[in-house]
């Protein structure tokens, strides 16, 4: 067995040390509110927006260090940096047990969002793309459906252990446990090439060279072309308001125990339902994309939204349906994460897309996720979140015309460039 590690290829080490990391402190980072939102709510007396106004400080605090954990992955000592960076994360996850005041969860909010931007969606991409010459989507694939399925079983346990030992053990009880599983994999494994001496996985493989002189030839805008370009923006639009939209599913589980009159348990399925239709959804945005192309995909979000929302309504006469619901709007749910950079690429070419799409992720986390906790306000203000529901669907139908008349426009400019060629 000791030979056998000795002998792979330190690539696969590198993606052992990333689903740990997802299944260790991001599966807990997760599910912090969730099922956590209620009995914290109840016992020190704020609203559902303030509390969640925790889940905004992280997205935005995340979303300005992308650029700064993207400089420093590629450059540094990335076992040290995400080290240091799992540990802040674990601590700050303890200390929610102690906290008494809502504002103090405001600080881990500073604390993990940070942390997050050198753990999360820009870095392990960035690593797993330096590693890997070959099968990068795959690799990328698999970390990214643990990640789901790690959230899954979080949304779980974290509700059996509110209901068991208290809300405060609880938080307790998943940083113990993401420190086990993420911090020594995290400092042991996590290594660049140069740092080991070893060349990515499949860089000696032809068909590697082959593709990358073919990647020269296809068309590709500059960052200062494609920012010069109305379509860019409207682009951009449309995927600020998949990011907004996309929020209102996670208030679900509250929704179920607030508004419903459910049990936490009862919560925590709902979200399990909502999860397992996103793990799906990520495998069906895909396709649909691949075969049928990009307004198929963003139609797809659009329909499924929508409908599911619709059955929400339902669950206010039966809560099985709220179920079902959640379930249907996770067959959506991936359009942040899979439709988003997808739409992107396709306006803007492969060649300098990871640069123009990681500033646009700045400004879509700072906007969709940092208005997160404006969410909470339809209950707040109105007592449900019927408004919510209905606000999600109209942001994801005005984000398919949009994404049709940027792609109609995008065509155009393609053949424009092909004719000169």
């Amino acid at each position: 067995m000791l030979s056998k590690w000795k002998n792979l290829h330190y690539a696969w080490k590198i993606v052992i040390a990333c689903i740990l990391l997802k299944l260790g402190v991001e599966g807990a980072v997760a599910v912090c509110m969730g099922s956590f939102i209620t009995p914290i709510v109840n016992e020190l007396g704020c609203k559902v927006s303030e509390l969640t106004l925790y889940t905004s400080i992280t997205a935005i605090s995340m979303a300005l260090f992308y650029t700064t954990a993207a400089k420093v992955v590629t450059k540094k000592k990335i076992g040290l940096i995400l080290g240091i960076a799992v540990v802040i994360e674990v601590v700050s996850v303890g200390l929610m047990a102690t906290f008494k005041d809502v504002h103090l969860f405001y600080i881990t909010g500073v604390t993990i969002g940070v942390s997050q931007a050198f753990t999360g969606f820009v870095a392990l991409p960035i690593i797993i793309n330096m590693w890997f010459k070959v099968k990068n989507g795959t690799v990328l694939g698999i970390v990214a459906a643990v990640g789901s399925a790690a959230s899954l079983i979080y949304t779980y346990l974290s509700a059996s252990l509110i209901a068991g030992i208290g809300w405060r053990s609880a938080y307790l009880t998943l940083a113990i446990i993401a420190f086990i599983i993420s911090v020594p994999s995290t400092f042991l494994l996590l290594r660049r090439p140069e740092e080991v001496g070893v060349e990515p996985y499949g860089s000696d493989q032809e068909e590697v060279k082959q593709a990358e002189s073919n990647q020269d030839n296809e068309f590709s805008l500059t960052k200062k072309e494609a920012f010069k370009l109305p379509i860019i923006y409207i682009a951009w639009l449309a995927c600020i308001l998949i990011s907004y939209g996309c929020g209102v599913p996670y208030y679900i589980n509250t929704f179920s125990t607030m508004e419903l009159g459910q049990s936490i348990t009862f919560g925590a399925t709902a979200q399990i339902c909502l999860m397992l239709g996103t793990m799906l959804s990520s495998i069906i945005v895909g396709r649909i994309n691949d075969k049928f192309g990009v307004i198929a995909g963003l139609g797809w979000g659009a329909v499924t939204t929508t409908a599911g929302f619709a059955v929400m309504f339902l669950s206010f006469g039966k809560p099985f349906f709220a179920l079902v619901s959640a379930f249907i709007v996770g067959l959506g749910n991936s359009m942040y994460t899979v439709q988003c950079p997808l739409l992107g690429r396709s306006i803007v070419g492969s060649k300098n897309y990871s640069e123009i799409w990681s500033i646009m992720m700045i400004a879509n986390s700072l906007i969709g996720g940092g208005l997160f906790s404006t969410i909470g306000l339809f209950y707040d203000n109105f007592g449900t979140y019927r408004g919510a529901f209905v606000m999600s669907s109209c942001l994801f139908i005005a984000a398919f015309f949009l994404g049709v008349f940027v792609i109609h426009k995008s065509n155009q400019m393609k053949k424009a460039y092909a004719a000169k060629a």
